[in-house]
């Protein structure tokens, strides 16, 4: 059956998290109610990445399967259909045995803090006003490149039983009030990015010790890091698949 991966972009402010739920407003379930509002059947599709609550993307991917011909017009009506915080930008043709998940080479995040209050950031950063030792906070980023089993930073609720990862990418930006972290890796676990940050955070603060730090990539044990970082501050920049995947969109706004 023809398969189809369809590129979404998201604020996550008023969702549960981007993957369907019971009884929960997700940009899944939107997805879904859009796509059979428009094509008039129900369509199952399947997440690249289960961002959480309140978190961010300005690139997601699902995929679906369907005989139907997809109508040129489709994505703008569905970006008609769903909310404004949810906005379809490419669809695209694969093979039939093509997955969002499993096919991503890697995941882009990116965490925004900042120092100074403000009324137009709440939904979009973490608003963290304490004193930080700038260098402190790269020496942690610079411990988690490469290979490491990242169970201290897994929240506990998780189905995963292989807790490795590879970073590739882990840098600190400095920009007056606005702190960003950057980190891109194979995959990632539940919670994981938010866990390395806000302990990142409360180590150049002082709270812990660099050897603190460095003891949950050595000694990993399950939910031992600091989680407090809020899904706000939370984007997914973008999911990369082999560049052959996605050369030919079949719609795109």
């Amino acid at each position: 059956m023809p398969r189809y991966f369809l590129e979404v972009e998201y604020d996550g402010t008023d969702y549960k998290g981007f993957q369907i739920q019971e009884n929960a407003r997700t940009v899944q379930g939107e997805i879904n109610k859009a796509l059979q509002i428009r094509l008039k059947i129900a369509l199952e599709t399947v997440t690249s990445s289960r961002t959480d609550t309140g978190v961010h993307a300005h690139q997601n991917f699902l995929h679906f399967d369907t005989t139907l011909q997809l109508p040129e017009n489709l994505i703008y009506n569905l970006n008609a259909i769903l909310p404004a915080s949810i906005v379809i930008r490419t669809i695209y043709a694969v093979p039939e045995d093509a997955h969002s998940r499993f096919d991503a080479r890697s995941r882009h995040y990116r965490y925004v803090i900042t120092r100074k209050k403000s009324a137009f950031r709440n939904h979009y950063a973490w608003h963290f006003p304490f004193q930080l030792n700038p260098d402190i906070l790269q020496n942690c980023a610079d411990q988690i490149l490469g290979q490491h089993d990242f169970c201290s930073f897994s929240k506990k609720n998780t189905d995963v039983r292989n807790f490795v990862c590879e970073v590739f990418l882990a840098k600190w930006h400095h920009d007056e009030h606005i702190l960003q972290f950057e980190v891109q890796a194979n995959r990632f676990l539940r919670g994981m990015v938010r866990g390395l940050v806000s302990t990142m955070m409360h180590t150049a603060r002082g709270k812990y010790s660099l050897s603190d730090f460095a003891q949950l990539l050595h000694q990993p044990k399950i939910a031992q890091a600091d989680f407090s970082a809020p899904g706000c501050g939370l984007f997914l920049e973008a999911v990369n698949y082999p560049a052959e995947l996605l050369q030919s969109p079949l719609l795109r706004v």
